[in-house]
């Protein structure tokens, strides 16, 4: 659950990106893990599905590299971009639920970034294959 203020616009990273709406200070909480709100799936869960629901989870969740199980953001947490200099991240004294925060002063309309390989073990096949090209076959 995202627990900033933020929207979804255009992103000159890829596609649609996640920015503040107001200052965040370094430091505060940008998301956490929230039971009833986002979701958690094991992976024999979602082979049962349609292929169609599995290629949304796949687009817009990620794999924990903690638990294994696919995490499904109930907001629009889920635009997040990638960055290899990202503004957020989990802090060095992560806990379960993991709670993301800013790790620098993020600006009002700045673009919010995490860095996809710290916590989704699907992070290669969303960013590429090595070859430059990213996944976009949803289907």
């Amino acid at each position: 659950m995202l627990l900033i203020q933020a929207r979804v616009q255009p992103s000159p990273i890829h596609g649609m990106g996640l920015f503040a709406v107001v200052p965040i200070p370094k430091g505060a909480p940008v998301w956490r893990f929230v039971t009833g709100f986002d979701q958690a799936f094991s992976p024999t869960q979602v082979a049962a599905w349609p292929e169609t629901a599995q290629a949304h989870v796949r687009w817009f969740g990620f794999i924990s590299r903690e638990t294994g199980q696919i995490i499904l953001s109930g907001d629009t947490a889920c635009f997040m971009n990638h960055a290899a200099d990202p503004n957020t991240g989990a802090p060095p004294d992560v806990r379960l639920p993991v709670t993301t925060v800013a790790l620098r002063d993020i600006r009002a309309g700045e673009e919010i970034t995490c860095d996809y390989h710290a916590f989704d073990d699907d992070a290669e096949r969303k960013l590429g294959r090595g070859d430059g090209s990213a996944e976009t076959n949803l289907l």
